[in-house]
């Protein structure tokens, strides 16, 4: 990049973009071809010019689209815009405004934004009714280097929610990171489910903390591990082990006479759970000055989230453990939870 431009790269998946312009899929297949792209350049071009702006100084700049293209991220297909804006000076005030989304209130639609100016880099996330990104450059970040760009992207990991710092520097905000944690566990309805399943049977309050404990370590572990790059294993793996470790504990709810080191099998399947959780971190390459705030706030939202699903679960299950019912509320929900779990398998095995 030179010293005389800003590029933008915005990239968003191709079922957002198949739901924003449905007469782009002109075979009507669900699947958007670079064929179609070009032909619906000039829609494509308005719907994103009209839902992104980049102002300077509160003036809007006008952007011109350098290409369109379709790229592959692990198993998952997204539209990748490029764009180019005026250069910015030091003194002057940016402001990113995404408008993707923006009425619809039950949208799972998250903004991963990672900045690069001058060798100084920052990250924020976008999400609900925040969705201005500001900074403002200064002289010492135009003495370090020669070359401006500023890098957007958007990651729908089953269309999971955004948070903003409304101002960024060069660091990451920890709010930001701590609901996006949330937020990932709250829409994240596999991992919900297979929490529901391991506590489903009665057990002691020992055991209980036990499951808990375990399936905390372990996802923070393989979490920590992929996100710094030491842990990969393909996506549509993961995803499909996550479906089969609700199966397995639903089944073992139907047929296991006793529940006894439950902590064991859920430390084991936690592992596979943090890889999922790690997905959406990934994407941002957060640089490593940063990874570690990053990590740690995402995680505890997602702790805080899941300690409060529990605390709240547990009361209510153990009034319902008293009741004569029990027993075939169990039989009868551990089979639904099983054919969920089933639908989601070959969902993510074969489709």
């Amino acid at each position: 990049m030179s010293e005389n431009k800003t590029e933008l790269v915005f990239t968003l998946d191709t079922l957002s973009i198949l739901e924003l312009i449905p007469d782009i899929d002109h075979n009507k297949n669900w699947v958007l071809e670079n064929s179609e792209i070009k032909k619906e350049k000039h829609h494509l071009e308005e719907l994103i010019t009209e839902g992104l702006t980049l102002d300077k100084n509160n003036q809007e700049q006008t952007p011109t689209i350098k290409k369109m293209e379709i790229v592959k991220k692990e198993n998952k297909e997204f539209v990748s815009i490029h764009m180019i804006f005026p250069k910015f000076s030091p003194g002057q005030t940016i402001s990113f405004n995404d408008g993707f989304y923006f009425n619809d209130s039950a949208t799972n639609y998250v903004d991963l934004i990672s900045i690069s100016y001058l060798g100084q880099k920052s990250e924020a996330v976008l999400q609900g009714k925040d969705r201005t990104w500001t900074i403002l450059l200064t002289e010492v970040q135009q003495e370090q280097g020669s070359e401006q760009a500023i890098t957007q992207q958007h990651t729908e990991a089953s269309q999971a929610e955004k948070t903003q710092p409304s101002q960024a520097a060069a660091s990451t905000s920890w709010f930001s990171f701590f609901k996006l944690g949330m937020l990932h566990i709250l829409t994240g309805y596999d991992h919900l489910l297979f929490l529901f399943a391991l506590l489903f049977r009665k057990q002691t309050l020992k055991q209980y903390l036990a499951i808990i404990t375990s399936f905390t370590i372990a996802h923070s572990i393989t979490l920590s591990l992929a996100v710094l790059g030491w842990v990969s294993l393909p996506s549509k793996f993961v995803e499909a082990v996550i479906a089969f470790s609700i199966c397995y504990v639903a089944v073992e709810n139907i047929f296991r006479k006793e529940i006894k080191h439950r902590w064991s099998i859920t430390f084991l399947f936690g592992l596979i759970h943090g890889l999922g959780f790690a997905s959406i971190l990934r994407e941002m390459a957060i640089p490593k000055s940063h990874l570690a705030a990053a990590l740690i706030n995402f995680n505890v939202g997602i702790e805080f989230i899941q300690l409060l699903i529990v605390l709240l679960l547990l009361p209510v299950l153990t009034v319902i453990q008293k009741q004569n019912f029990y027993g075939k509320t169990v039989q009868i929900g551990s089979i639904m939870i099983t054919s969920l779990g089933a639908f989601w398998l070959v969902q993510r095995l074969f489709f």
